[in-house]
This record gives structure tokens, C-alpha cells and sequence, in this order.
């Protein structure tokens, strides 16, 4: 079992940047590939980013591909989701999620632990 806590989200303008972290529990953090999602009001949830349990491989989506930088350590069970040149379509609810499989995924479904969420809303 493992239990994900996301640091607190934050209001930021347009342009700003924000970073997020995401806390696990558990001895075999290292194990698990992980992944960032969000839900934006009035939308399905949709995938961020995710890693591999080494961090050796990324994914990015399309939208967030070169201002947001997924990373994690394993030494303190942390995740992170550095978020740069954020814009008002970046506002969402922001989930960390694992997955037990090494492998970097893009596919929420296959994510067995998650977060509560953290909101991010990034004003004009």
C-alpha cells in the first residue's frame, strides 16, 4: 500500500512558475513508476507527466511538453512537478498517482494509488 500526500497548490499569474511535490509512504517507493494528472472544472481528468521508477524515462503531454519538468528522489520519496510558464488553461486540480510497475505510463486506468489533489490556479 502506498499513500500519496501532493504539497499545497497555490495561485500564481500567468507566466509565473510553481513547483509541486508529491509524498509517498512506504519502504518501496522506489519500485513504482509515477505519474502527474489534473482535472480542469468541467473536464475529465487528463495525464501530465510521469516517470519511471528510476527517472531514467519521461512523458510528457503535448500541452505541458517543455515548460513542465517531472522528477523524483527516491532517497526522500518525493516527486516533483516544476511548473513553468504556467497560463490560465493550466488551472486545474493536480494529482500525483503510482503505479506498480516500473514503467513510466501514460494511461490513468492503469494507476493504482492517488493523491487527493492540490489545486493550481493560474489568474491572467
Amino acid at each position: 500500500q502506498v499513500q500519496l500526500v501532493e504539497s499545497e497548490g497555490g495561485l500564481v499569474q500567468a507566466g509565473g512558475s510553481l513547483r509541486l511535490s508529491c509524498a509517498a509512504s512506504g519502504r518501496t517507493f522506489g519500485n513504482y513508476a509515477l505519474g502527474w494528472f489534473r482535472r480542469a472544472p468541467g473536464k475529465e481528468r487528463e495525464f501530465v507527466a510521469a516517470i519511471s521508477n528510476t527517472g531514467a524515462i519521461t512523458y510528457y503531454a503535448d500541452s505541458v511538453k517543455g515548460r513542465f519538468t517531472i522528477s523524483r528522489d527516491n532517497a526522500k520519496n518525493t516527486m516533483y512537478l516544476q511548473m513553468n510558464s504556467l497560463k490560465p488553461e493550466d488551472t486545474s486540480v493536480y494529482y500525483c498517482a503510482a503505479h506498480r510497475t516500473a514503467y513510466a505510463i501514460r494511461t490513468l486506468g492503469e494507476y493504482d494509488y492517488w493523491g487527493q489533489g492540490t489545486q493550481v490556479t493560474v489568474s491572467s
